[in-house]
């Protein structure tokens, strides 16, 4: 009689920190409770099931219902319940003690929760580096799963390498990894599982073992409920139970006999980083982290609160653009990462130790100094590309005003639109030509500017003891495409004192004839939306707000622009020693959540607009002032 072939049956669920309990419903809803109660009823098919652990938290406290069904079904032996990381992290990127930390955190949480210890866990989005066999051999982690793009094999699960699992080492440690048909998982939330399931046994061979993880299931009709759906999906494998043989991987690896050994290409991920600066402002600001936790001494209890702060933002769905939840475009996921790792390192300064400071050090990891001002309450962080603030904390309310997202010309974009081509900042400088309009501005018509954004500053000064660090951004006589431009010469300074960020500039034409032209020292902020409710905008010592939310606005001859954030009640204000206009655009981008685009908030573009007209070796300064008051 010939063997059956075998058939794994899994579910991977996730909520990454930063939705809404919207989406928690949603999943519960169209996911979770029809799959877990449907296949309840069907106690011959076991299940492989991963839930990430910032999910199991959110169904417990809202679904209590759900965890003890899930219980009983893990007692009994239908349920195989996977670890991982707690918070469905990028393994990848992880420091060392970060990936261990999460995956025991995980595993001691359904050890208390469940009475079991999982055998195997899910690497989310299949990250892959070969370093991860011996962190899962650390953990006590027997096996995990990757799709056929690791093994390098075509799509059908009858191939040889997607028919069993392997073993795969490093440095002297192994682990099992089983295939997991990614293909064929997706077949099934797109086509008739019965249909599915009939071309899957013509084409295995007995003794094949195959591995799926559906996602969502898709209804035949609009009107179909989650239900029906999951009904029709267990119906067919009950029926396909007479050629296949349903099975969990953990009795597959207890029973496994001689494996292939393999090794599997992996540490892709940095790239993302290169693509996306706005998730390497998140990676790094997690390793400079990382690394202030391990200095702290003497307090366990404190060491650990603060690691479990910043494990929060090292999930998966922040280093990606293709994740269904919105990836790292997504402002909620951001401003959550970021919480959590300014709430680690609030954890590291209390206790007295903590004085303030101004560094140089590569923060951003180029092989570069940044200089960091780190106040009691603010981090001001300058790079010397720009010499422009690419962070800007508020520690009091864990919150970075800098948390920007540049607008890119790519697949989400529906429309022809503008394309920024760099981070967005504070500070960053233009000059552009005098008859450059708001309008201009909103259009994205910036061809005969002179940018200084990824211009490189000299620093002149550091004066740790006042907090001082002055740049200077010498003529460039290949800037733009209007020459004039090219030789302003720019000297620029801040200083950090008693939450206010004094800006100091000084301009000087090194040209022989006079120059007109515009300075525009752009800013941008981000807010938790783009509300009423959330933001105003107000002339300083205004009692009206501005209508600059949505469409954008030019306020004409101010000293200082106000914006008074909602969410967390405070006031950034910006004064100068002289009137400007200000030009005040809302920063827009695409967004993809599961399958509908829409367009999102990202931050607030302030352009403070100076006209001047330079003589031949004329020096012309300014001064700013941003202030964070409650």
């Amino acid at each position: 009689m010939n063997e059956k072939p075998g058939f794994i049956l899994g579910s991977h669920n996730h909520i990454p920190i930063g939705s809404g309990d919207d989406e928690g419903e949603y999943l519960y809803a169209t996911r979770l409770k029809p799959f877990i109660q449907t296949l309840n009823q069907y106690p011959k098919i076991p299940a492989a099931l991963h839930y990430s652990g910032s999910l199991l938290t959110w169904l417990e406290n809202s679904h209590p219902e759900l965890t003890m069904l899930l219980g009983d079904m893990i007692s009994r032996k239908q349920v195989e319940i996977l670890g991982g990381g707690f918070y469905e992290p990028m393994m990848p990127l992880l420091p060392q003690s970060d990936k261990i930390g999460q995956i025991e955190m995980l595993t001691a949480y359904l050890r208390k929760k469940f009475g079991k210890r999982p055998q195997g866990c899910w690497i989310p989005g299949a990250a892959w580096e070969q370093q991860l066999v011996g962190v899962l051999n650390t953990c006590g982690m027997g096996y995990t799963f990757l799709d056929e793009d690791h093994f390098g094999v075509p799509e059908s699960p009858d191939q040889a390498g997607l028919s069993a699992p392997v073993i795969s080492e490093n440095q002297g440690k192994i682990s099992t990894v089983f295939p997991l048909a990614a293909a064929l998982s997706w077949e099934f939330t797109r086509e008739n599982p019965k249909a599915v399931l009939e071309r899957l046994i013509r084409n295995l061979s007995p003794g094949a073992l195959v591995t799926v993880f559906p996602n969502q299931l898709h209804p035949e009709d609009p009107g179909e409920t989650p239900e029906t759906t999951y009904g029709r999906f267990f119906e067919a494998l009950a029926e396909a139970s007479k050629n296949l043989e349903f099975t969990t991987p953990g009795k597959v690896y207890k029973t496994q006999g001689k494996l292939k050994k393999a090794y599997f290409p992996g540490d892709q991920e940095r790239k993302f980083l290169i693509a996306f600066p706005e998730a390497n402002g998140i990676y790094v600001k997690m390793i400079f982290t990382h690394s202030q936790i391990n200095q702290l001494r003497g307090d366990k209890s404190r060491k650990q609160s603060a690691r479990e702060e910043l494990w929060k933002a090292q999930g998966y769905s922040l280093f990606c653009d293709a994740d269904t939840h919105g990836g790292i475009r997504r402002s909620s996921f951001r401003k959550a990462a970021y919480k959590s790792i300014l709430a680690a390192e609030k954890i590291c300064r209390t206790g007295g130790k903590f004085v303030p400071s101004l560094l140089a050090f590569d923060f951003d990891l180029d092989g570069r100094p940044e200089y960091l001002f780190q106040d009691r309450n603010i981090n001001c962080y300058v790079k010397s590309s720009g010499a422009s603030i690419f962070e800007l904390d508020y520690l009091p309310k864990t919150w970075n005003y800098l948390d920007t997202f540049s607008r890119r010309l790519d697949t989400l974009q529906m429309e022809p639109g503008i394309e920024d081509g760099y981070r967005r900042t504070a500070f960053v400088d233009r000059l552009v030509p005098p008859d450059f309009s708001f309008k201009d501005a909103l259009e994205g018509r910036f061809a005969a500017s002179r940018f200084c954004g990824k211009d490189s500053y000299e620093l002149v000064e550091m004066d740790r003891s006042h907090g001082k660090a002055a740049f200077r951004l010498p003529v460039n006589k290949q800037a733009g495409t209007t020459p004039y431009l090219s030789w302003i010469e720019i000297e620029k300074s801040y200083v950090l004192k008693q939450d206010t960020l004094m800006v100091r500039y000084a301009l000087i034409n090194r040209g022989e004839a006079q120059s007109s032209f515009k300075f525009i020292p752009q800013l941008d902020l981000s807010f938790s939306g783009d509300g009423e409710e959330l933001l105003k905008v107000y002339r300083s010592h205004a009692q009206d707000p501005e209508p600059a939310i949505r469409g954008g606005a030019e306020i004409s001859n101010v000293r200082g622009i106000e914006f008074r954030d909602i969410k967390n009640e405070l006031t950034l204000g910006l004064t100068a020693d002289r009137d400007f206009n200000a030009w005040i655009l809302p920063i827009r981008t695409k967004l993809k959540i599961r399958d509908t685009v829409t367009d999102q908030y990202q931050s607030t573009c302030l352009m403070p607009a100076l006209a001047l007209s330079l003589k031949s070796e004329e020096r012309w300064e300014t001064e700013f002032k941003l202030t964070i008051s409650h």
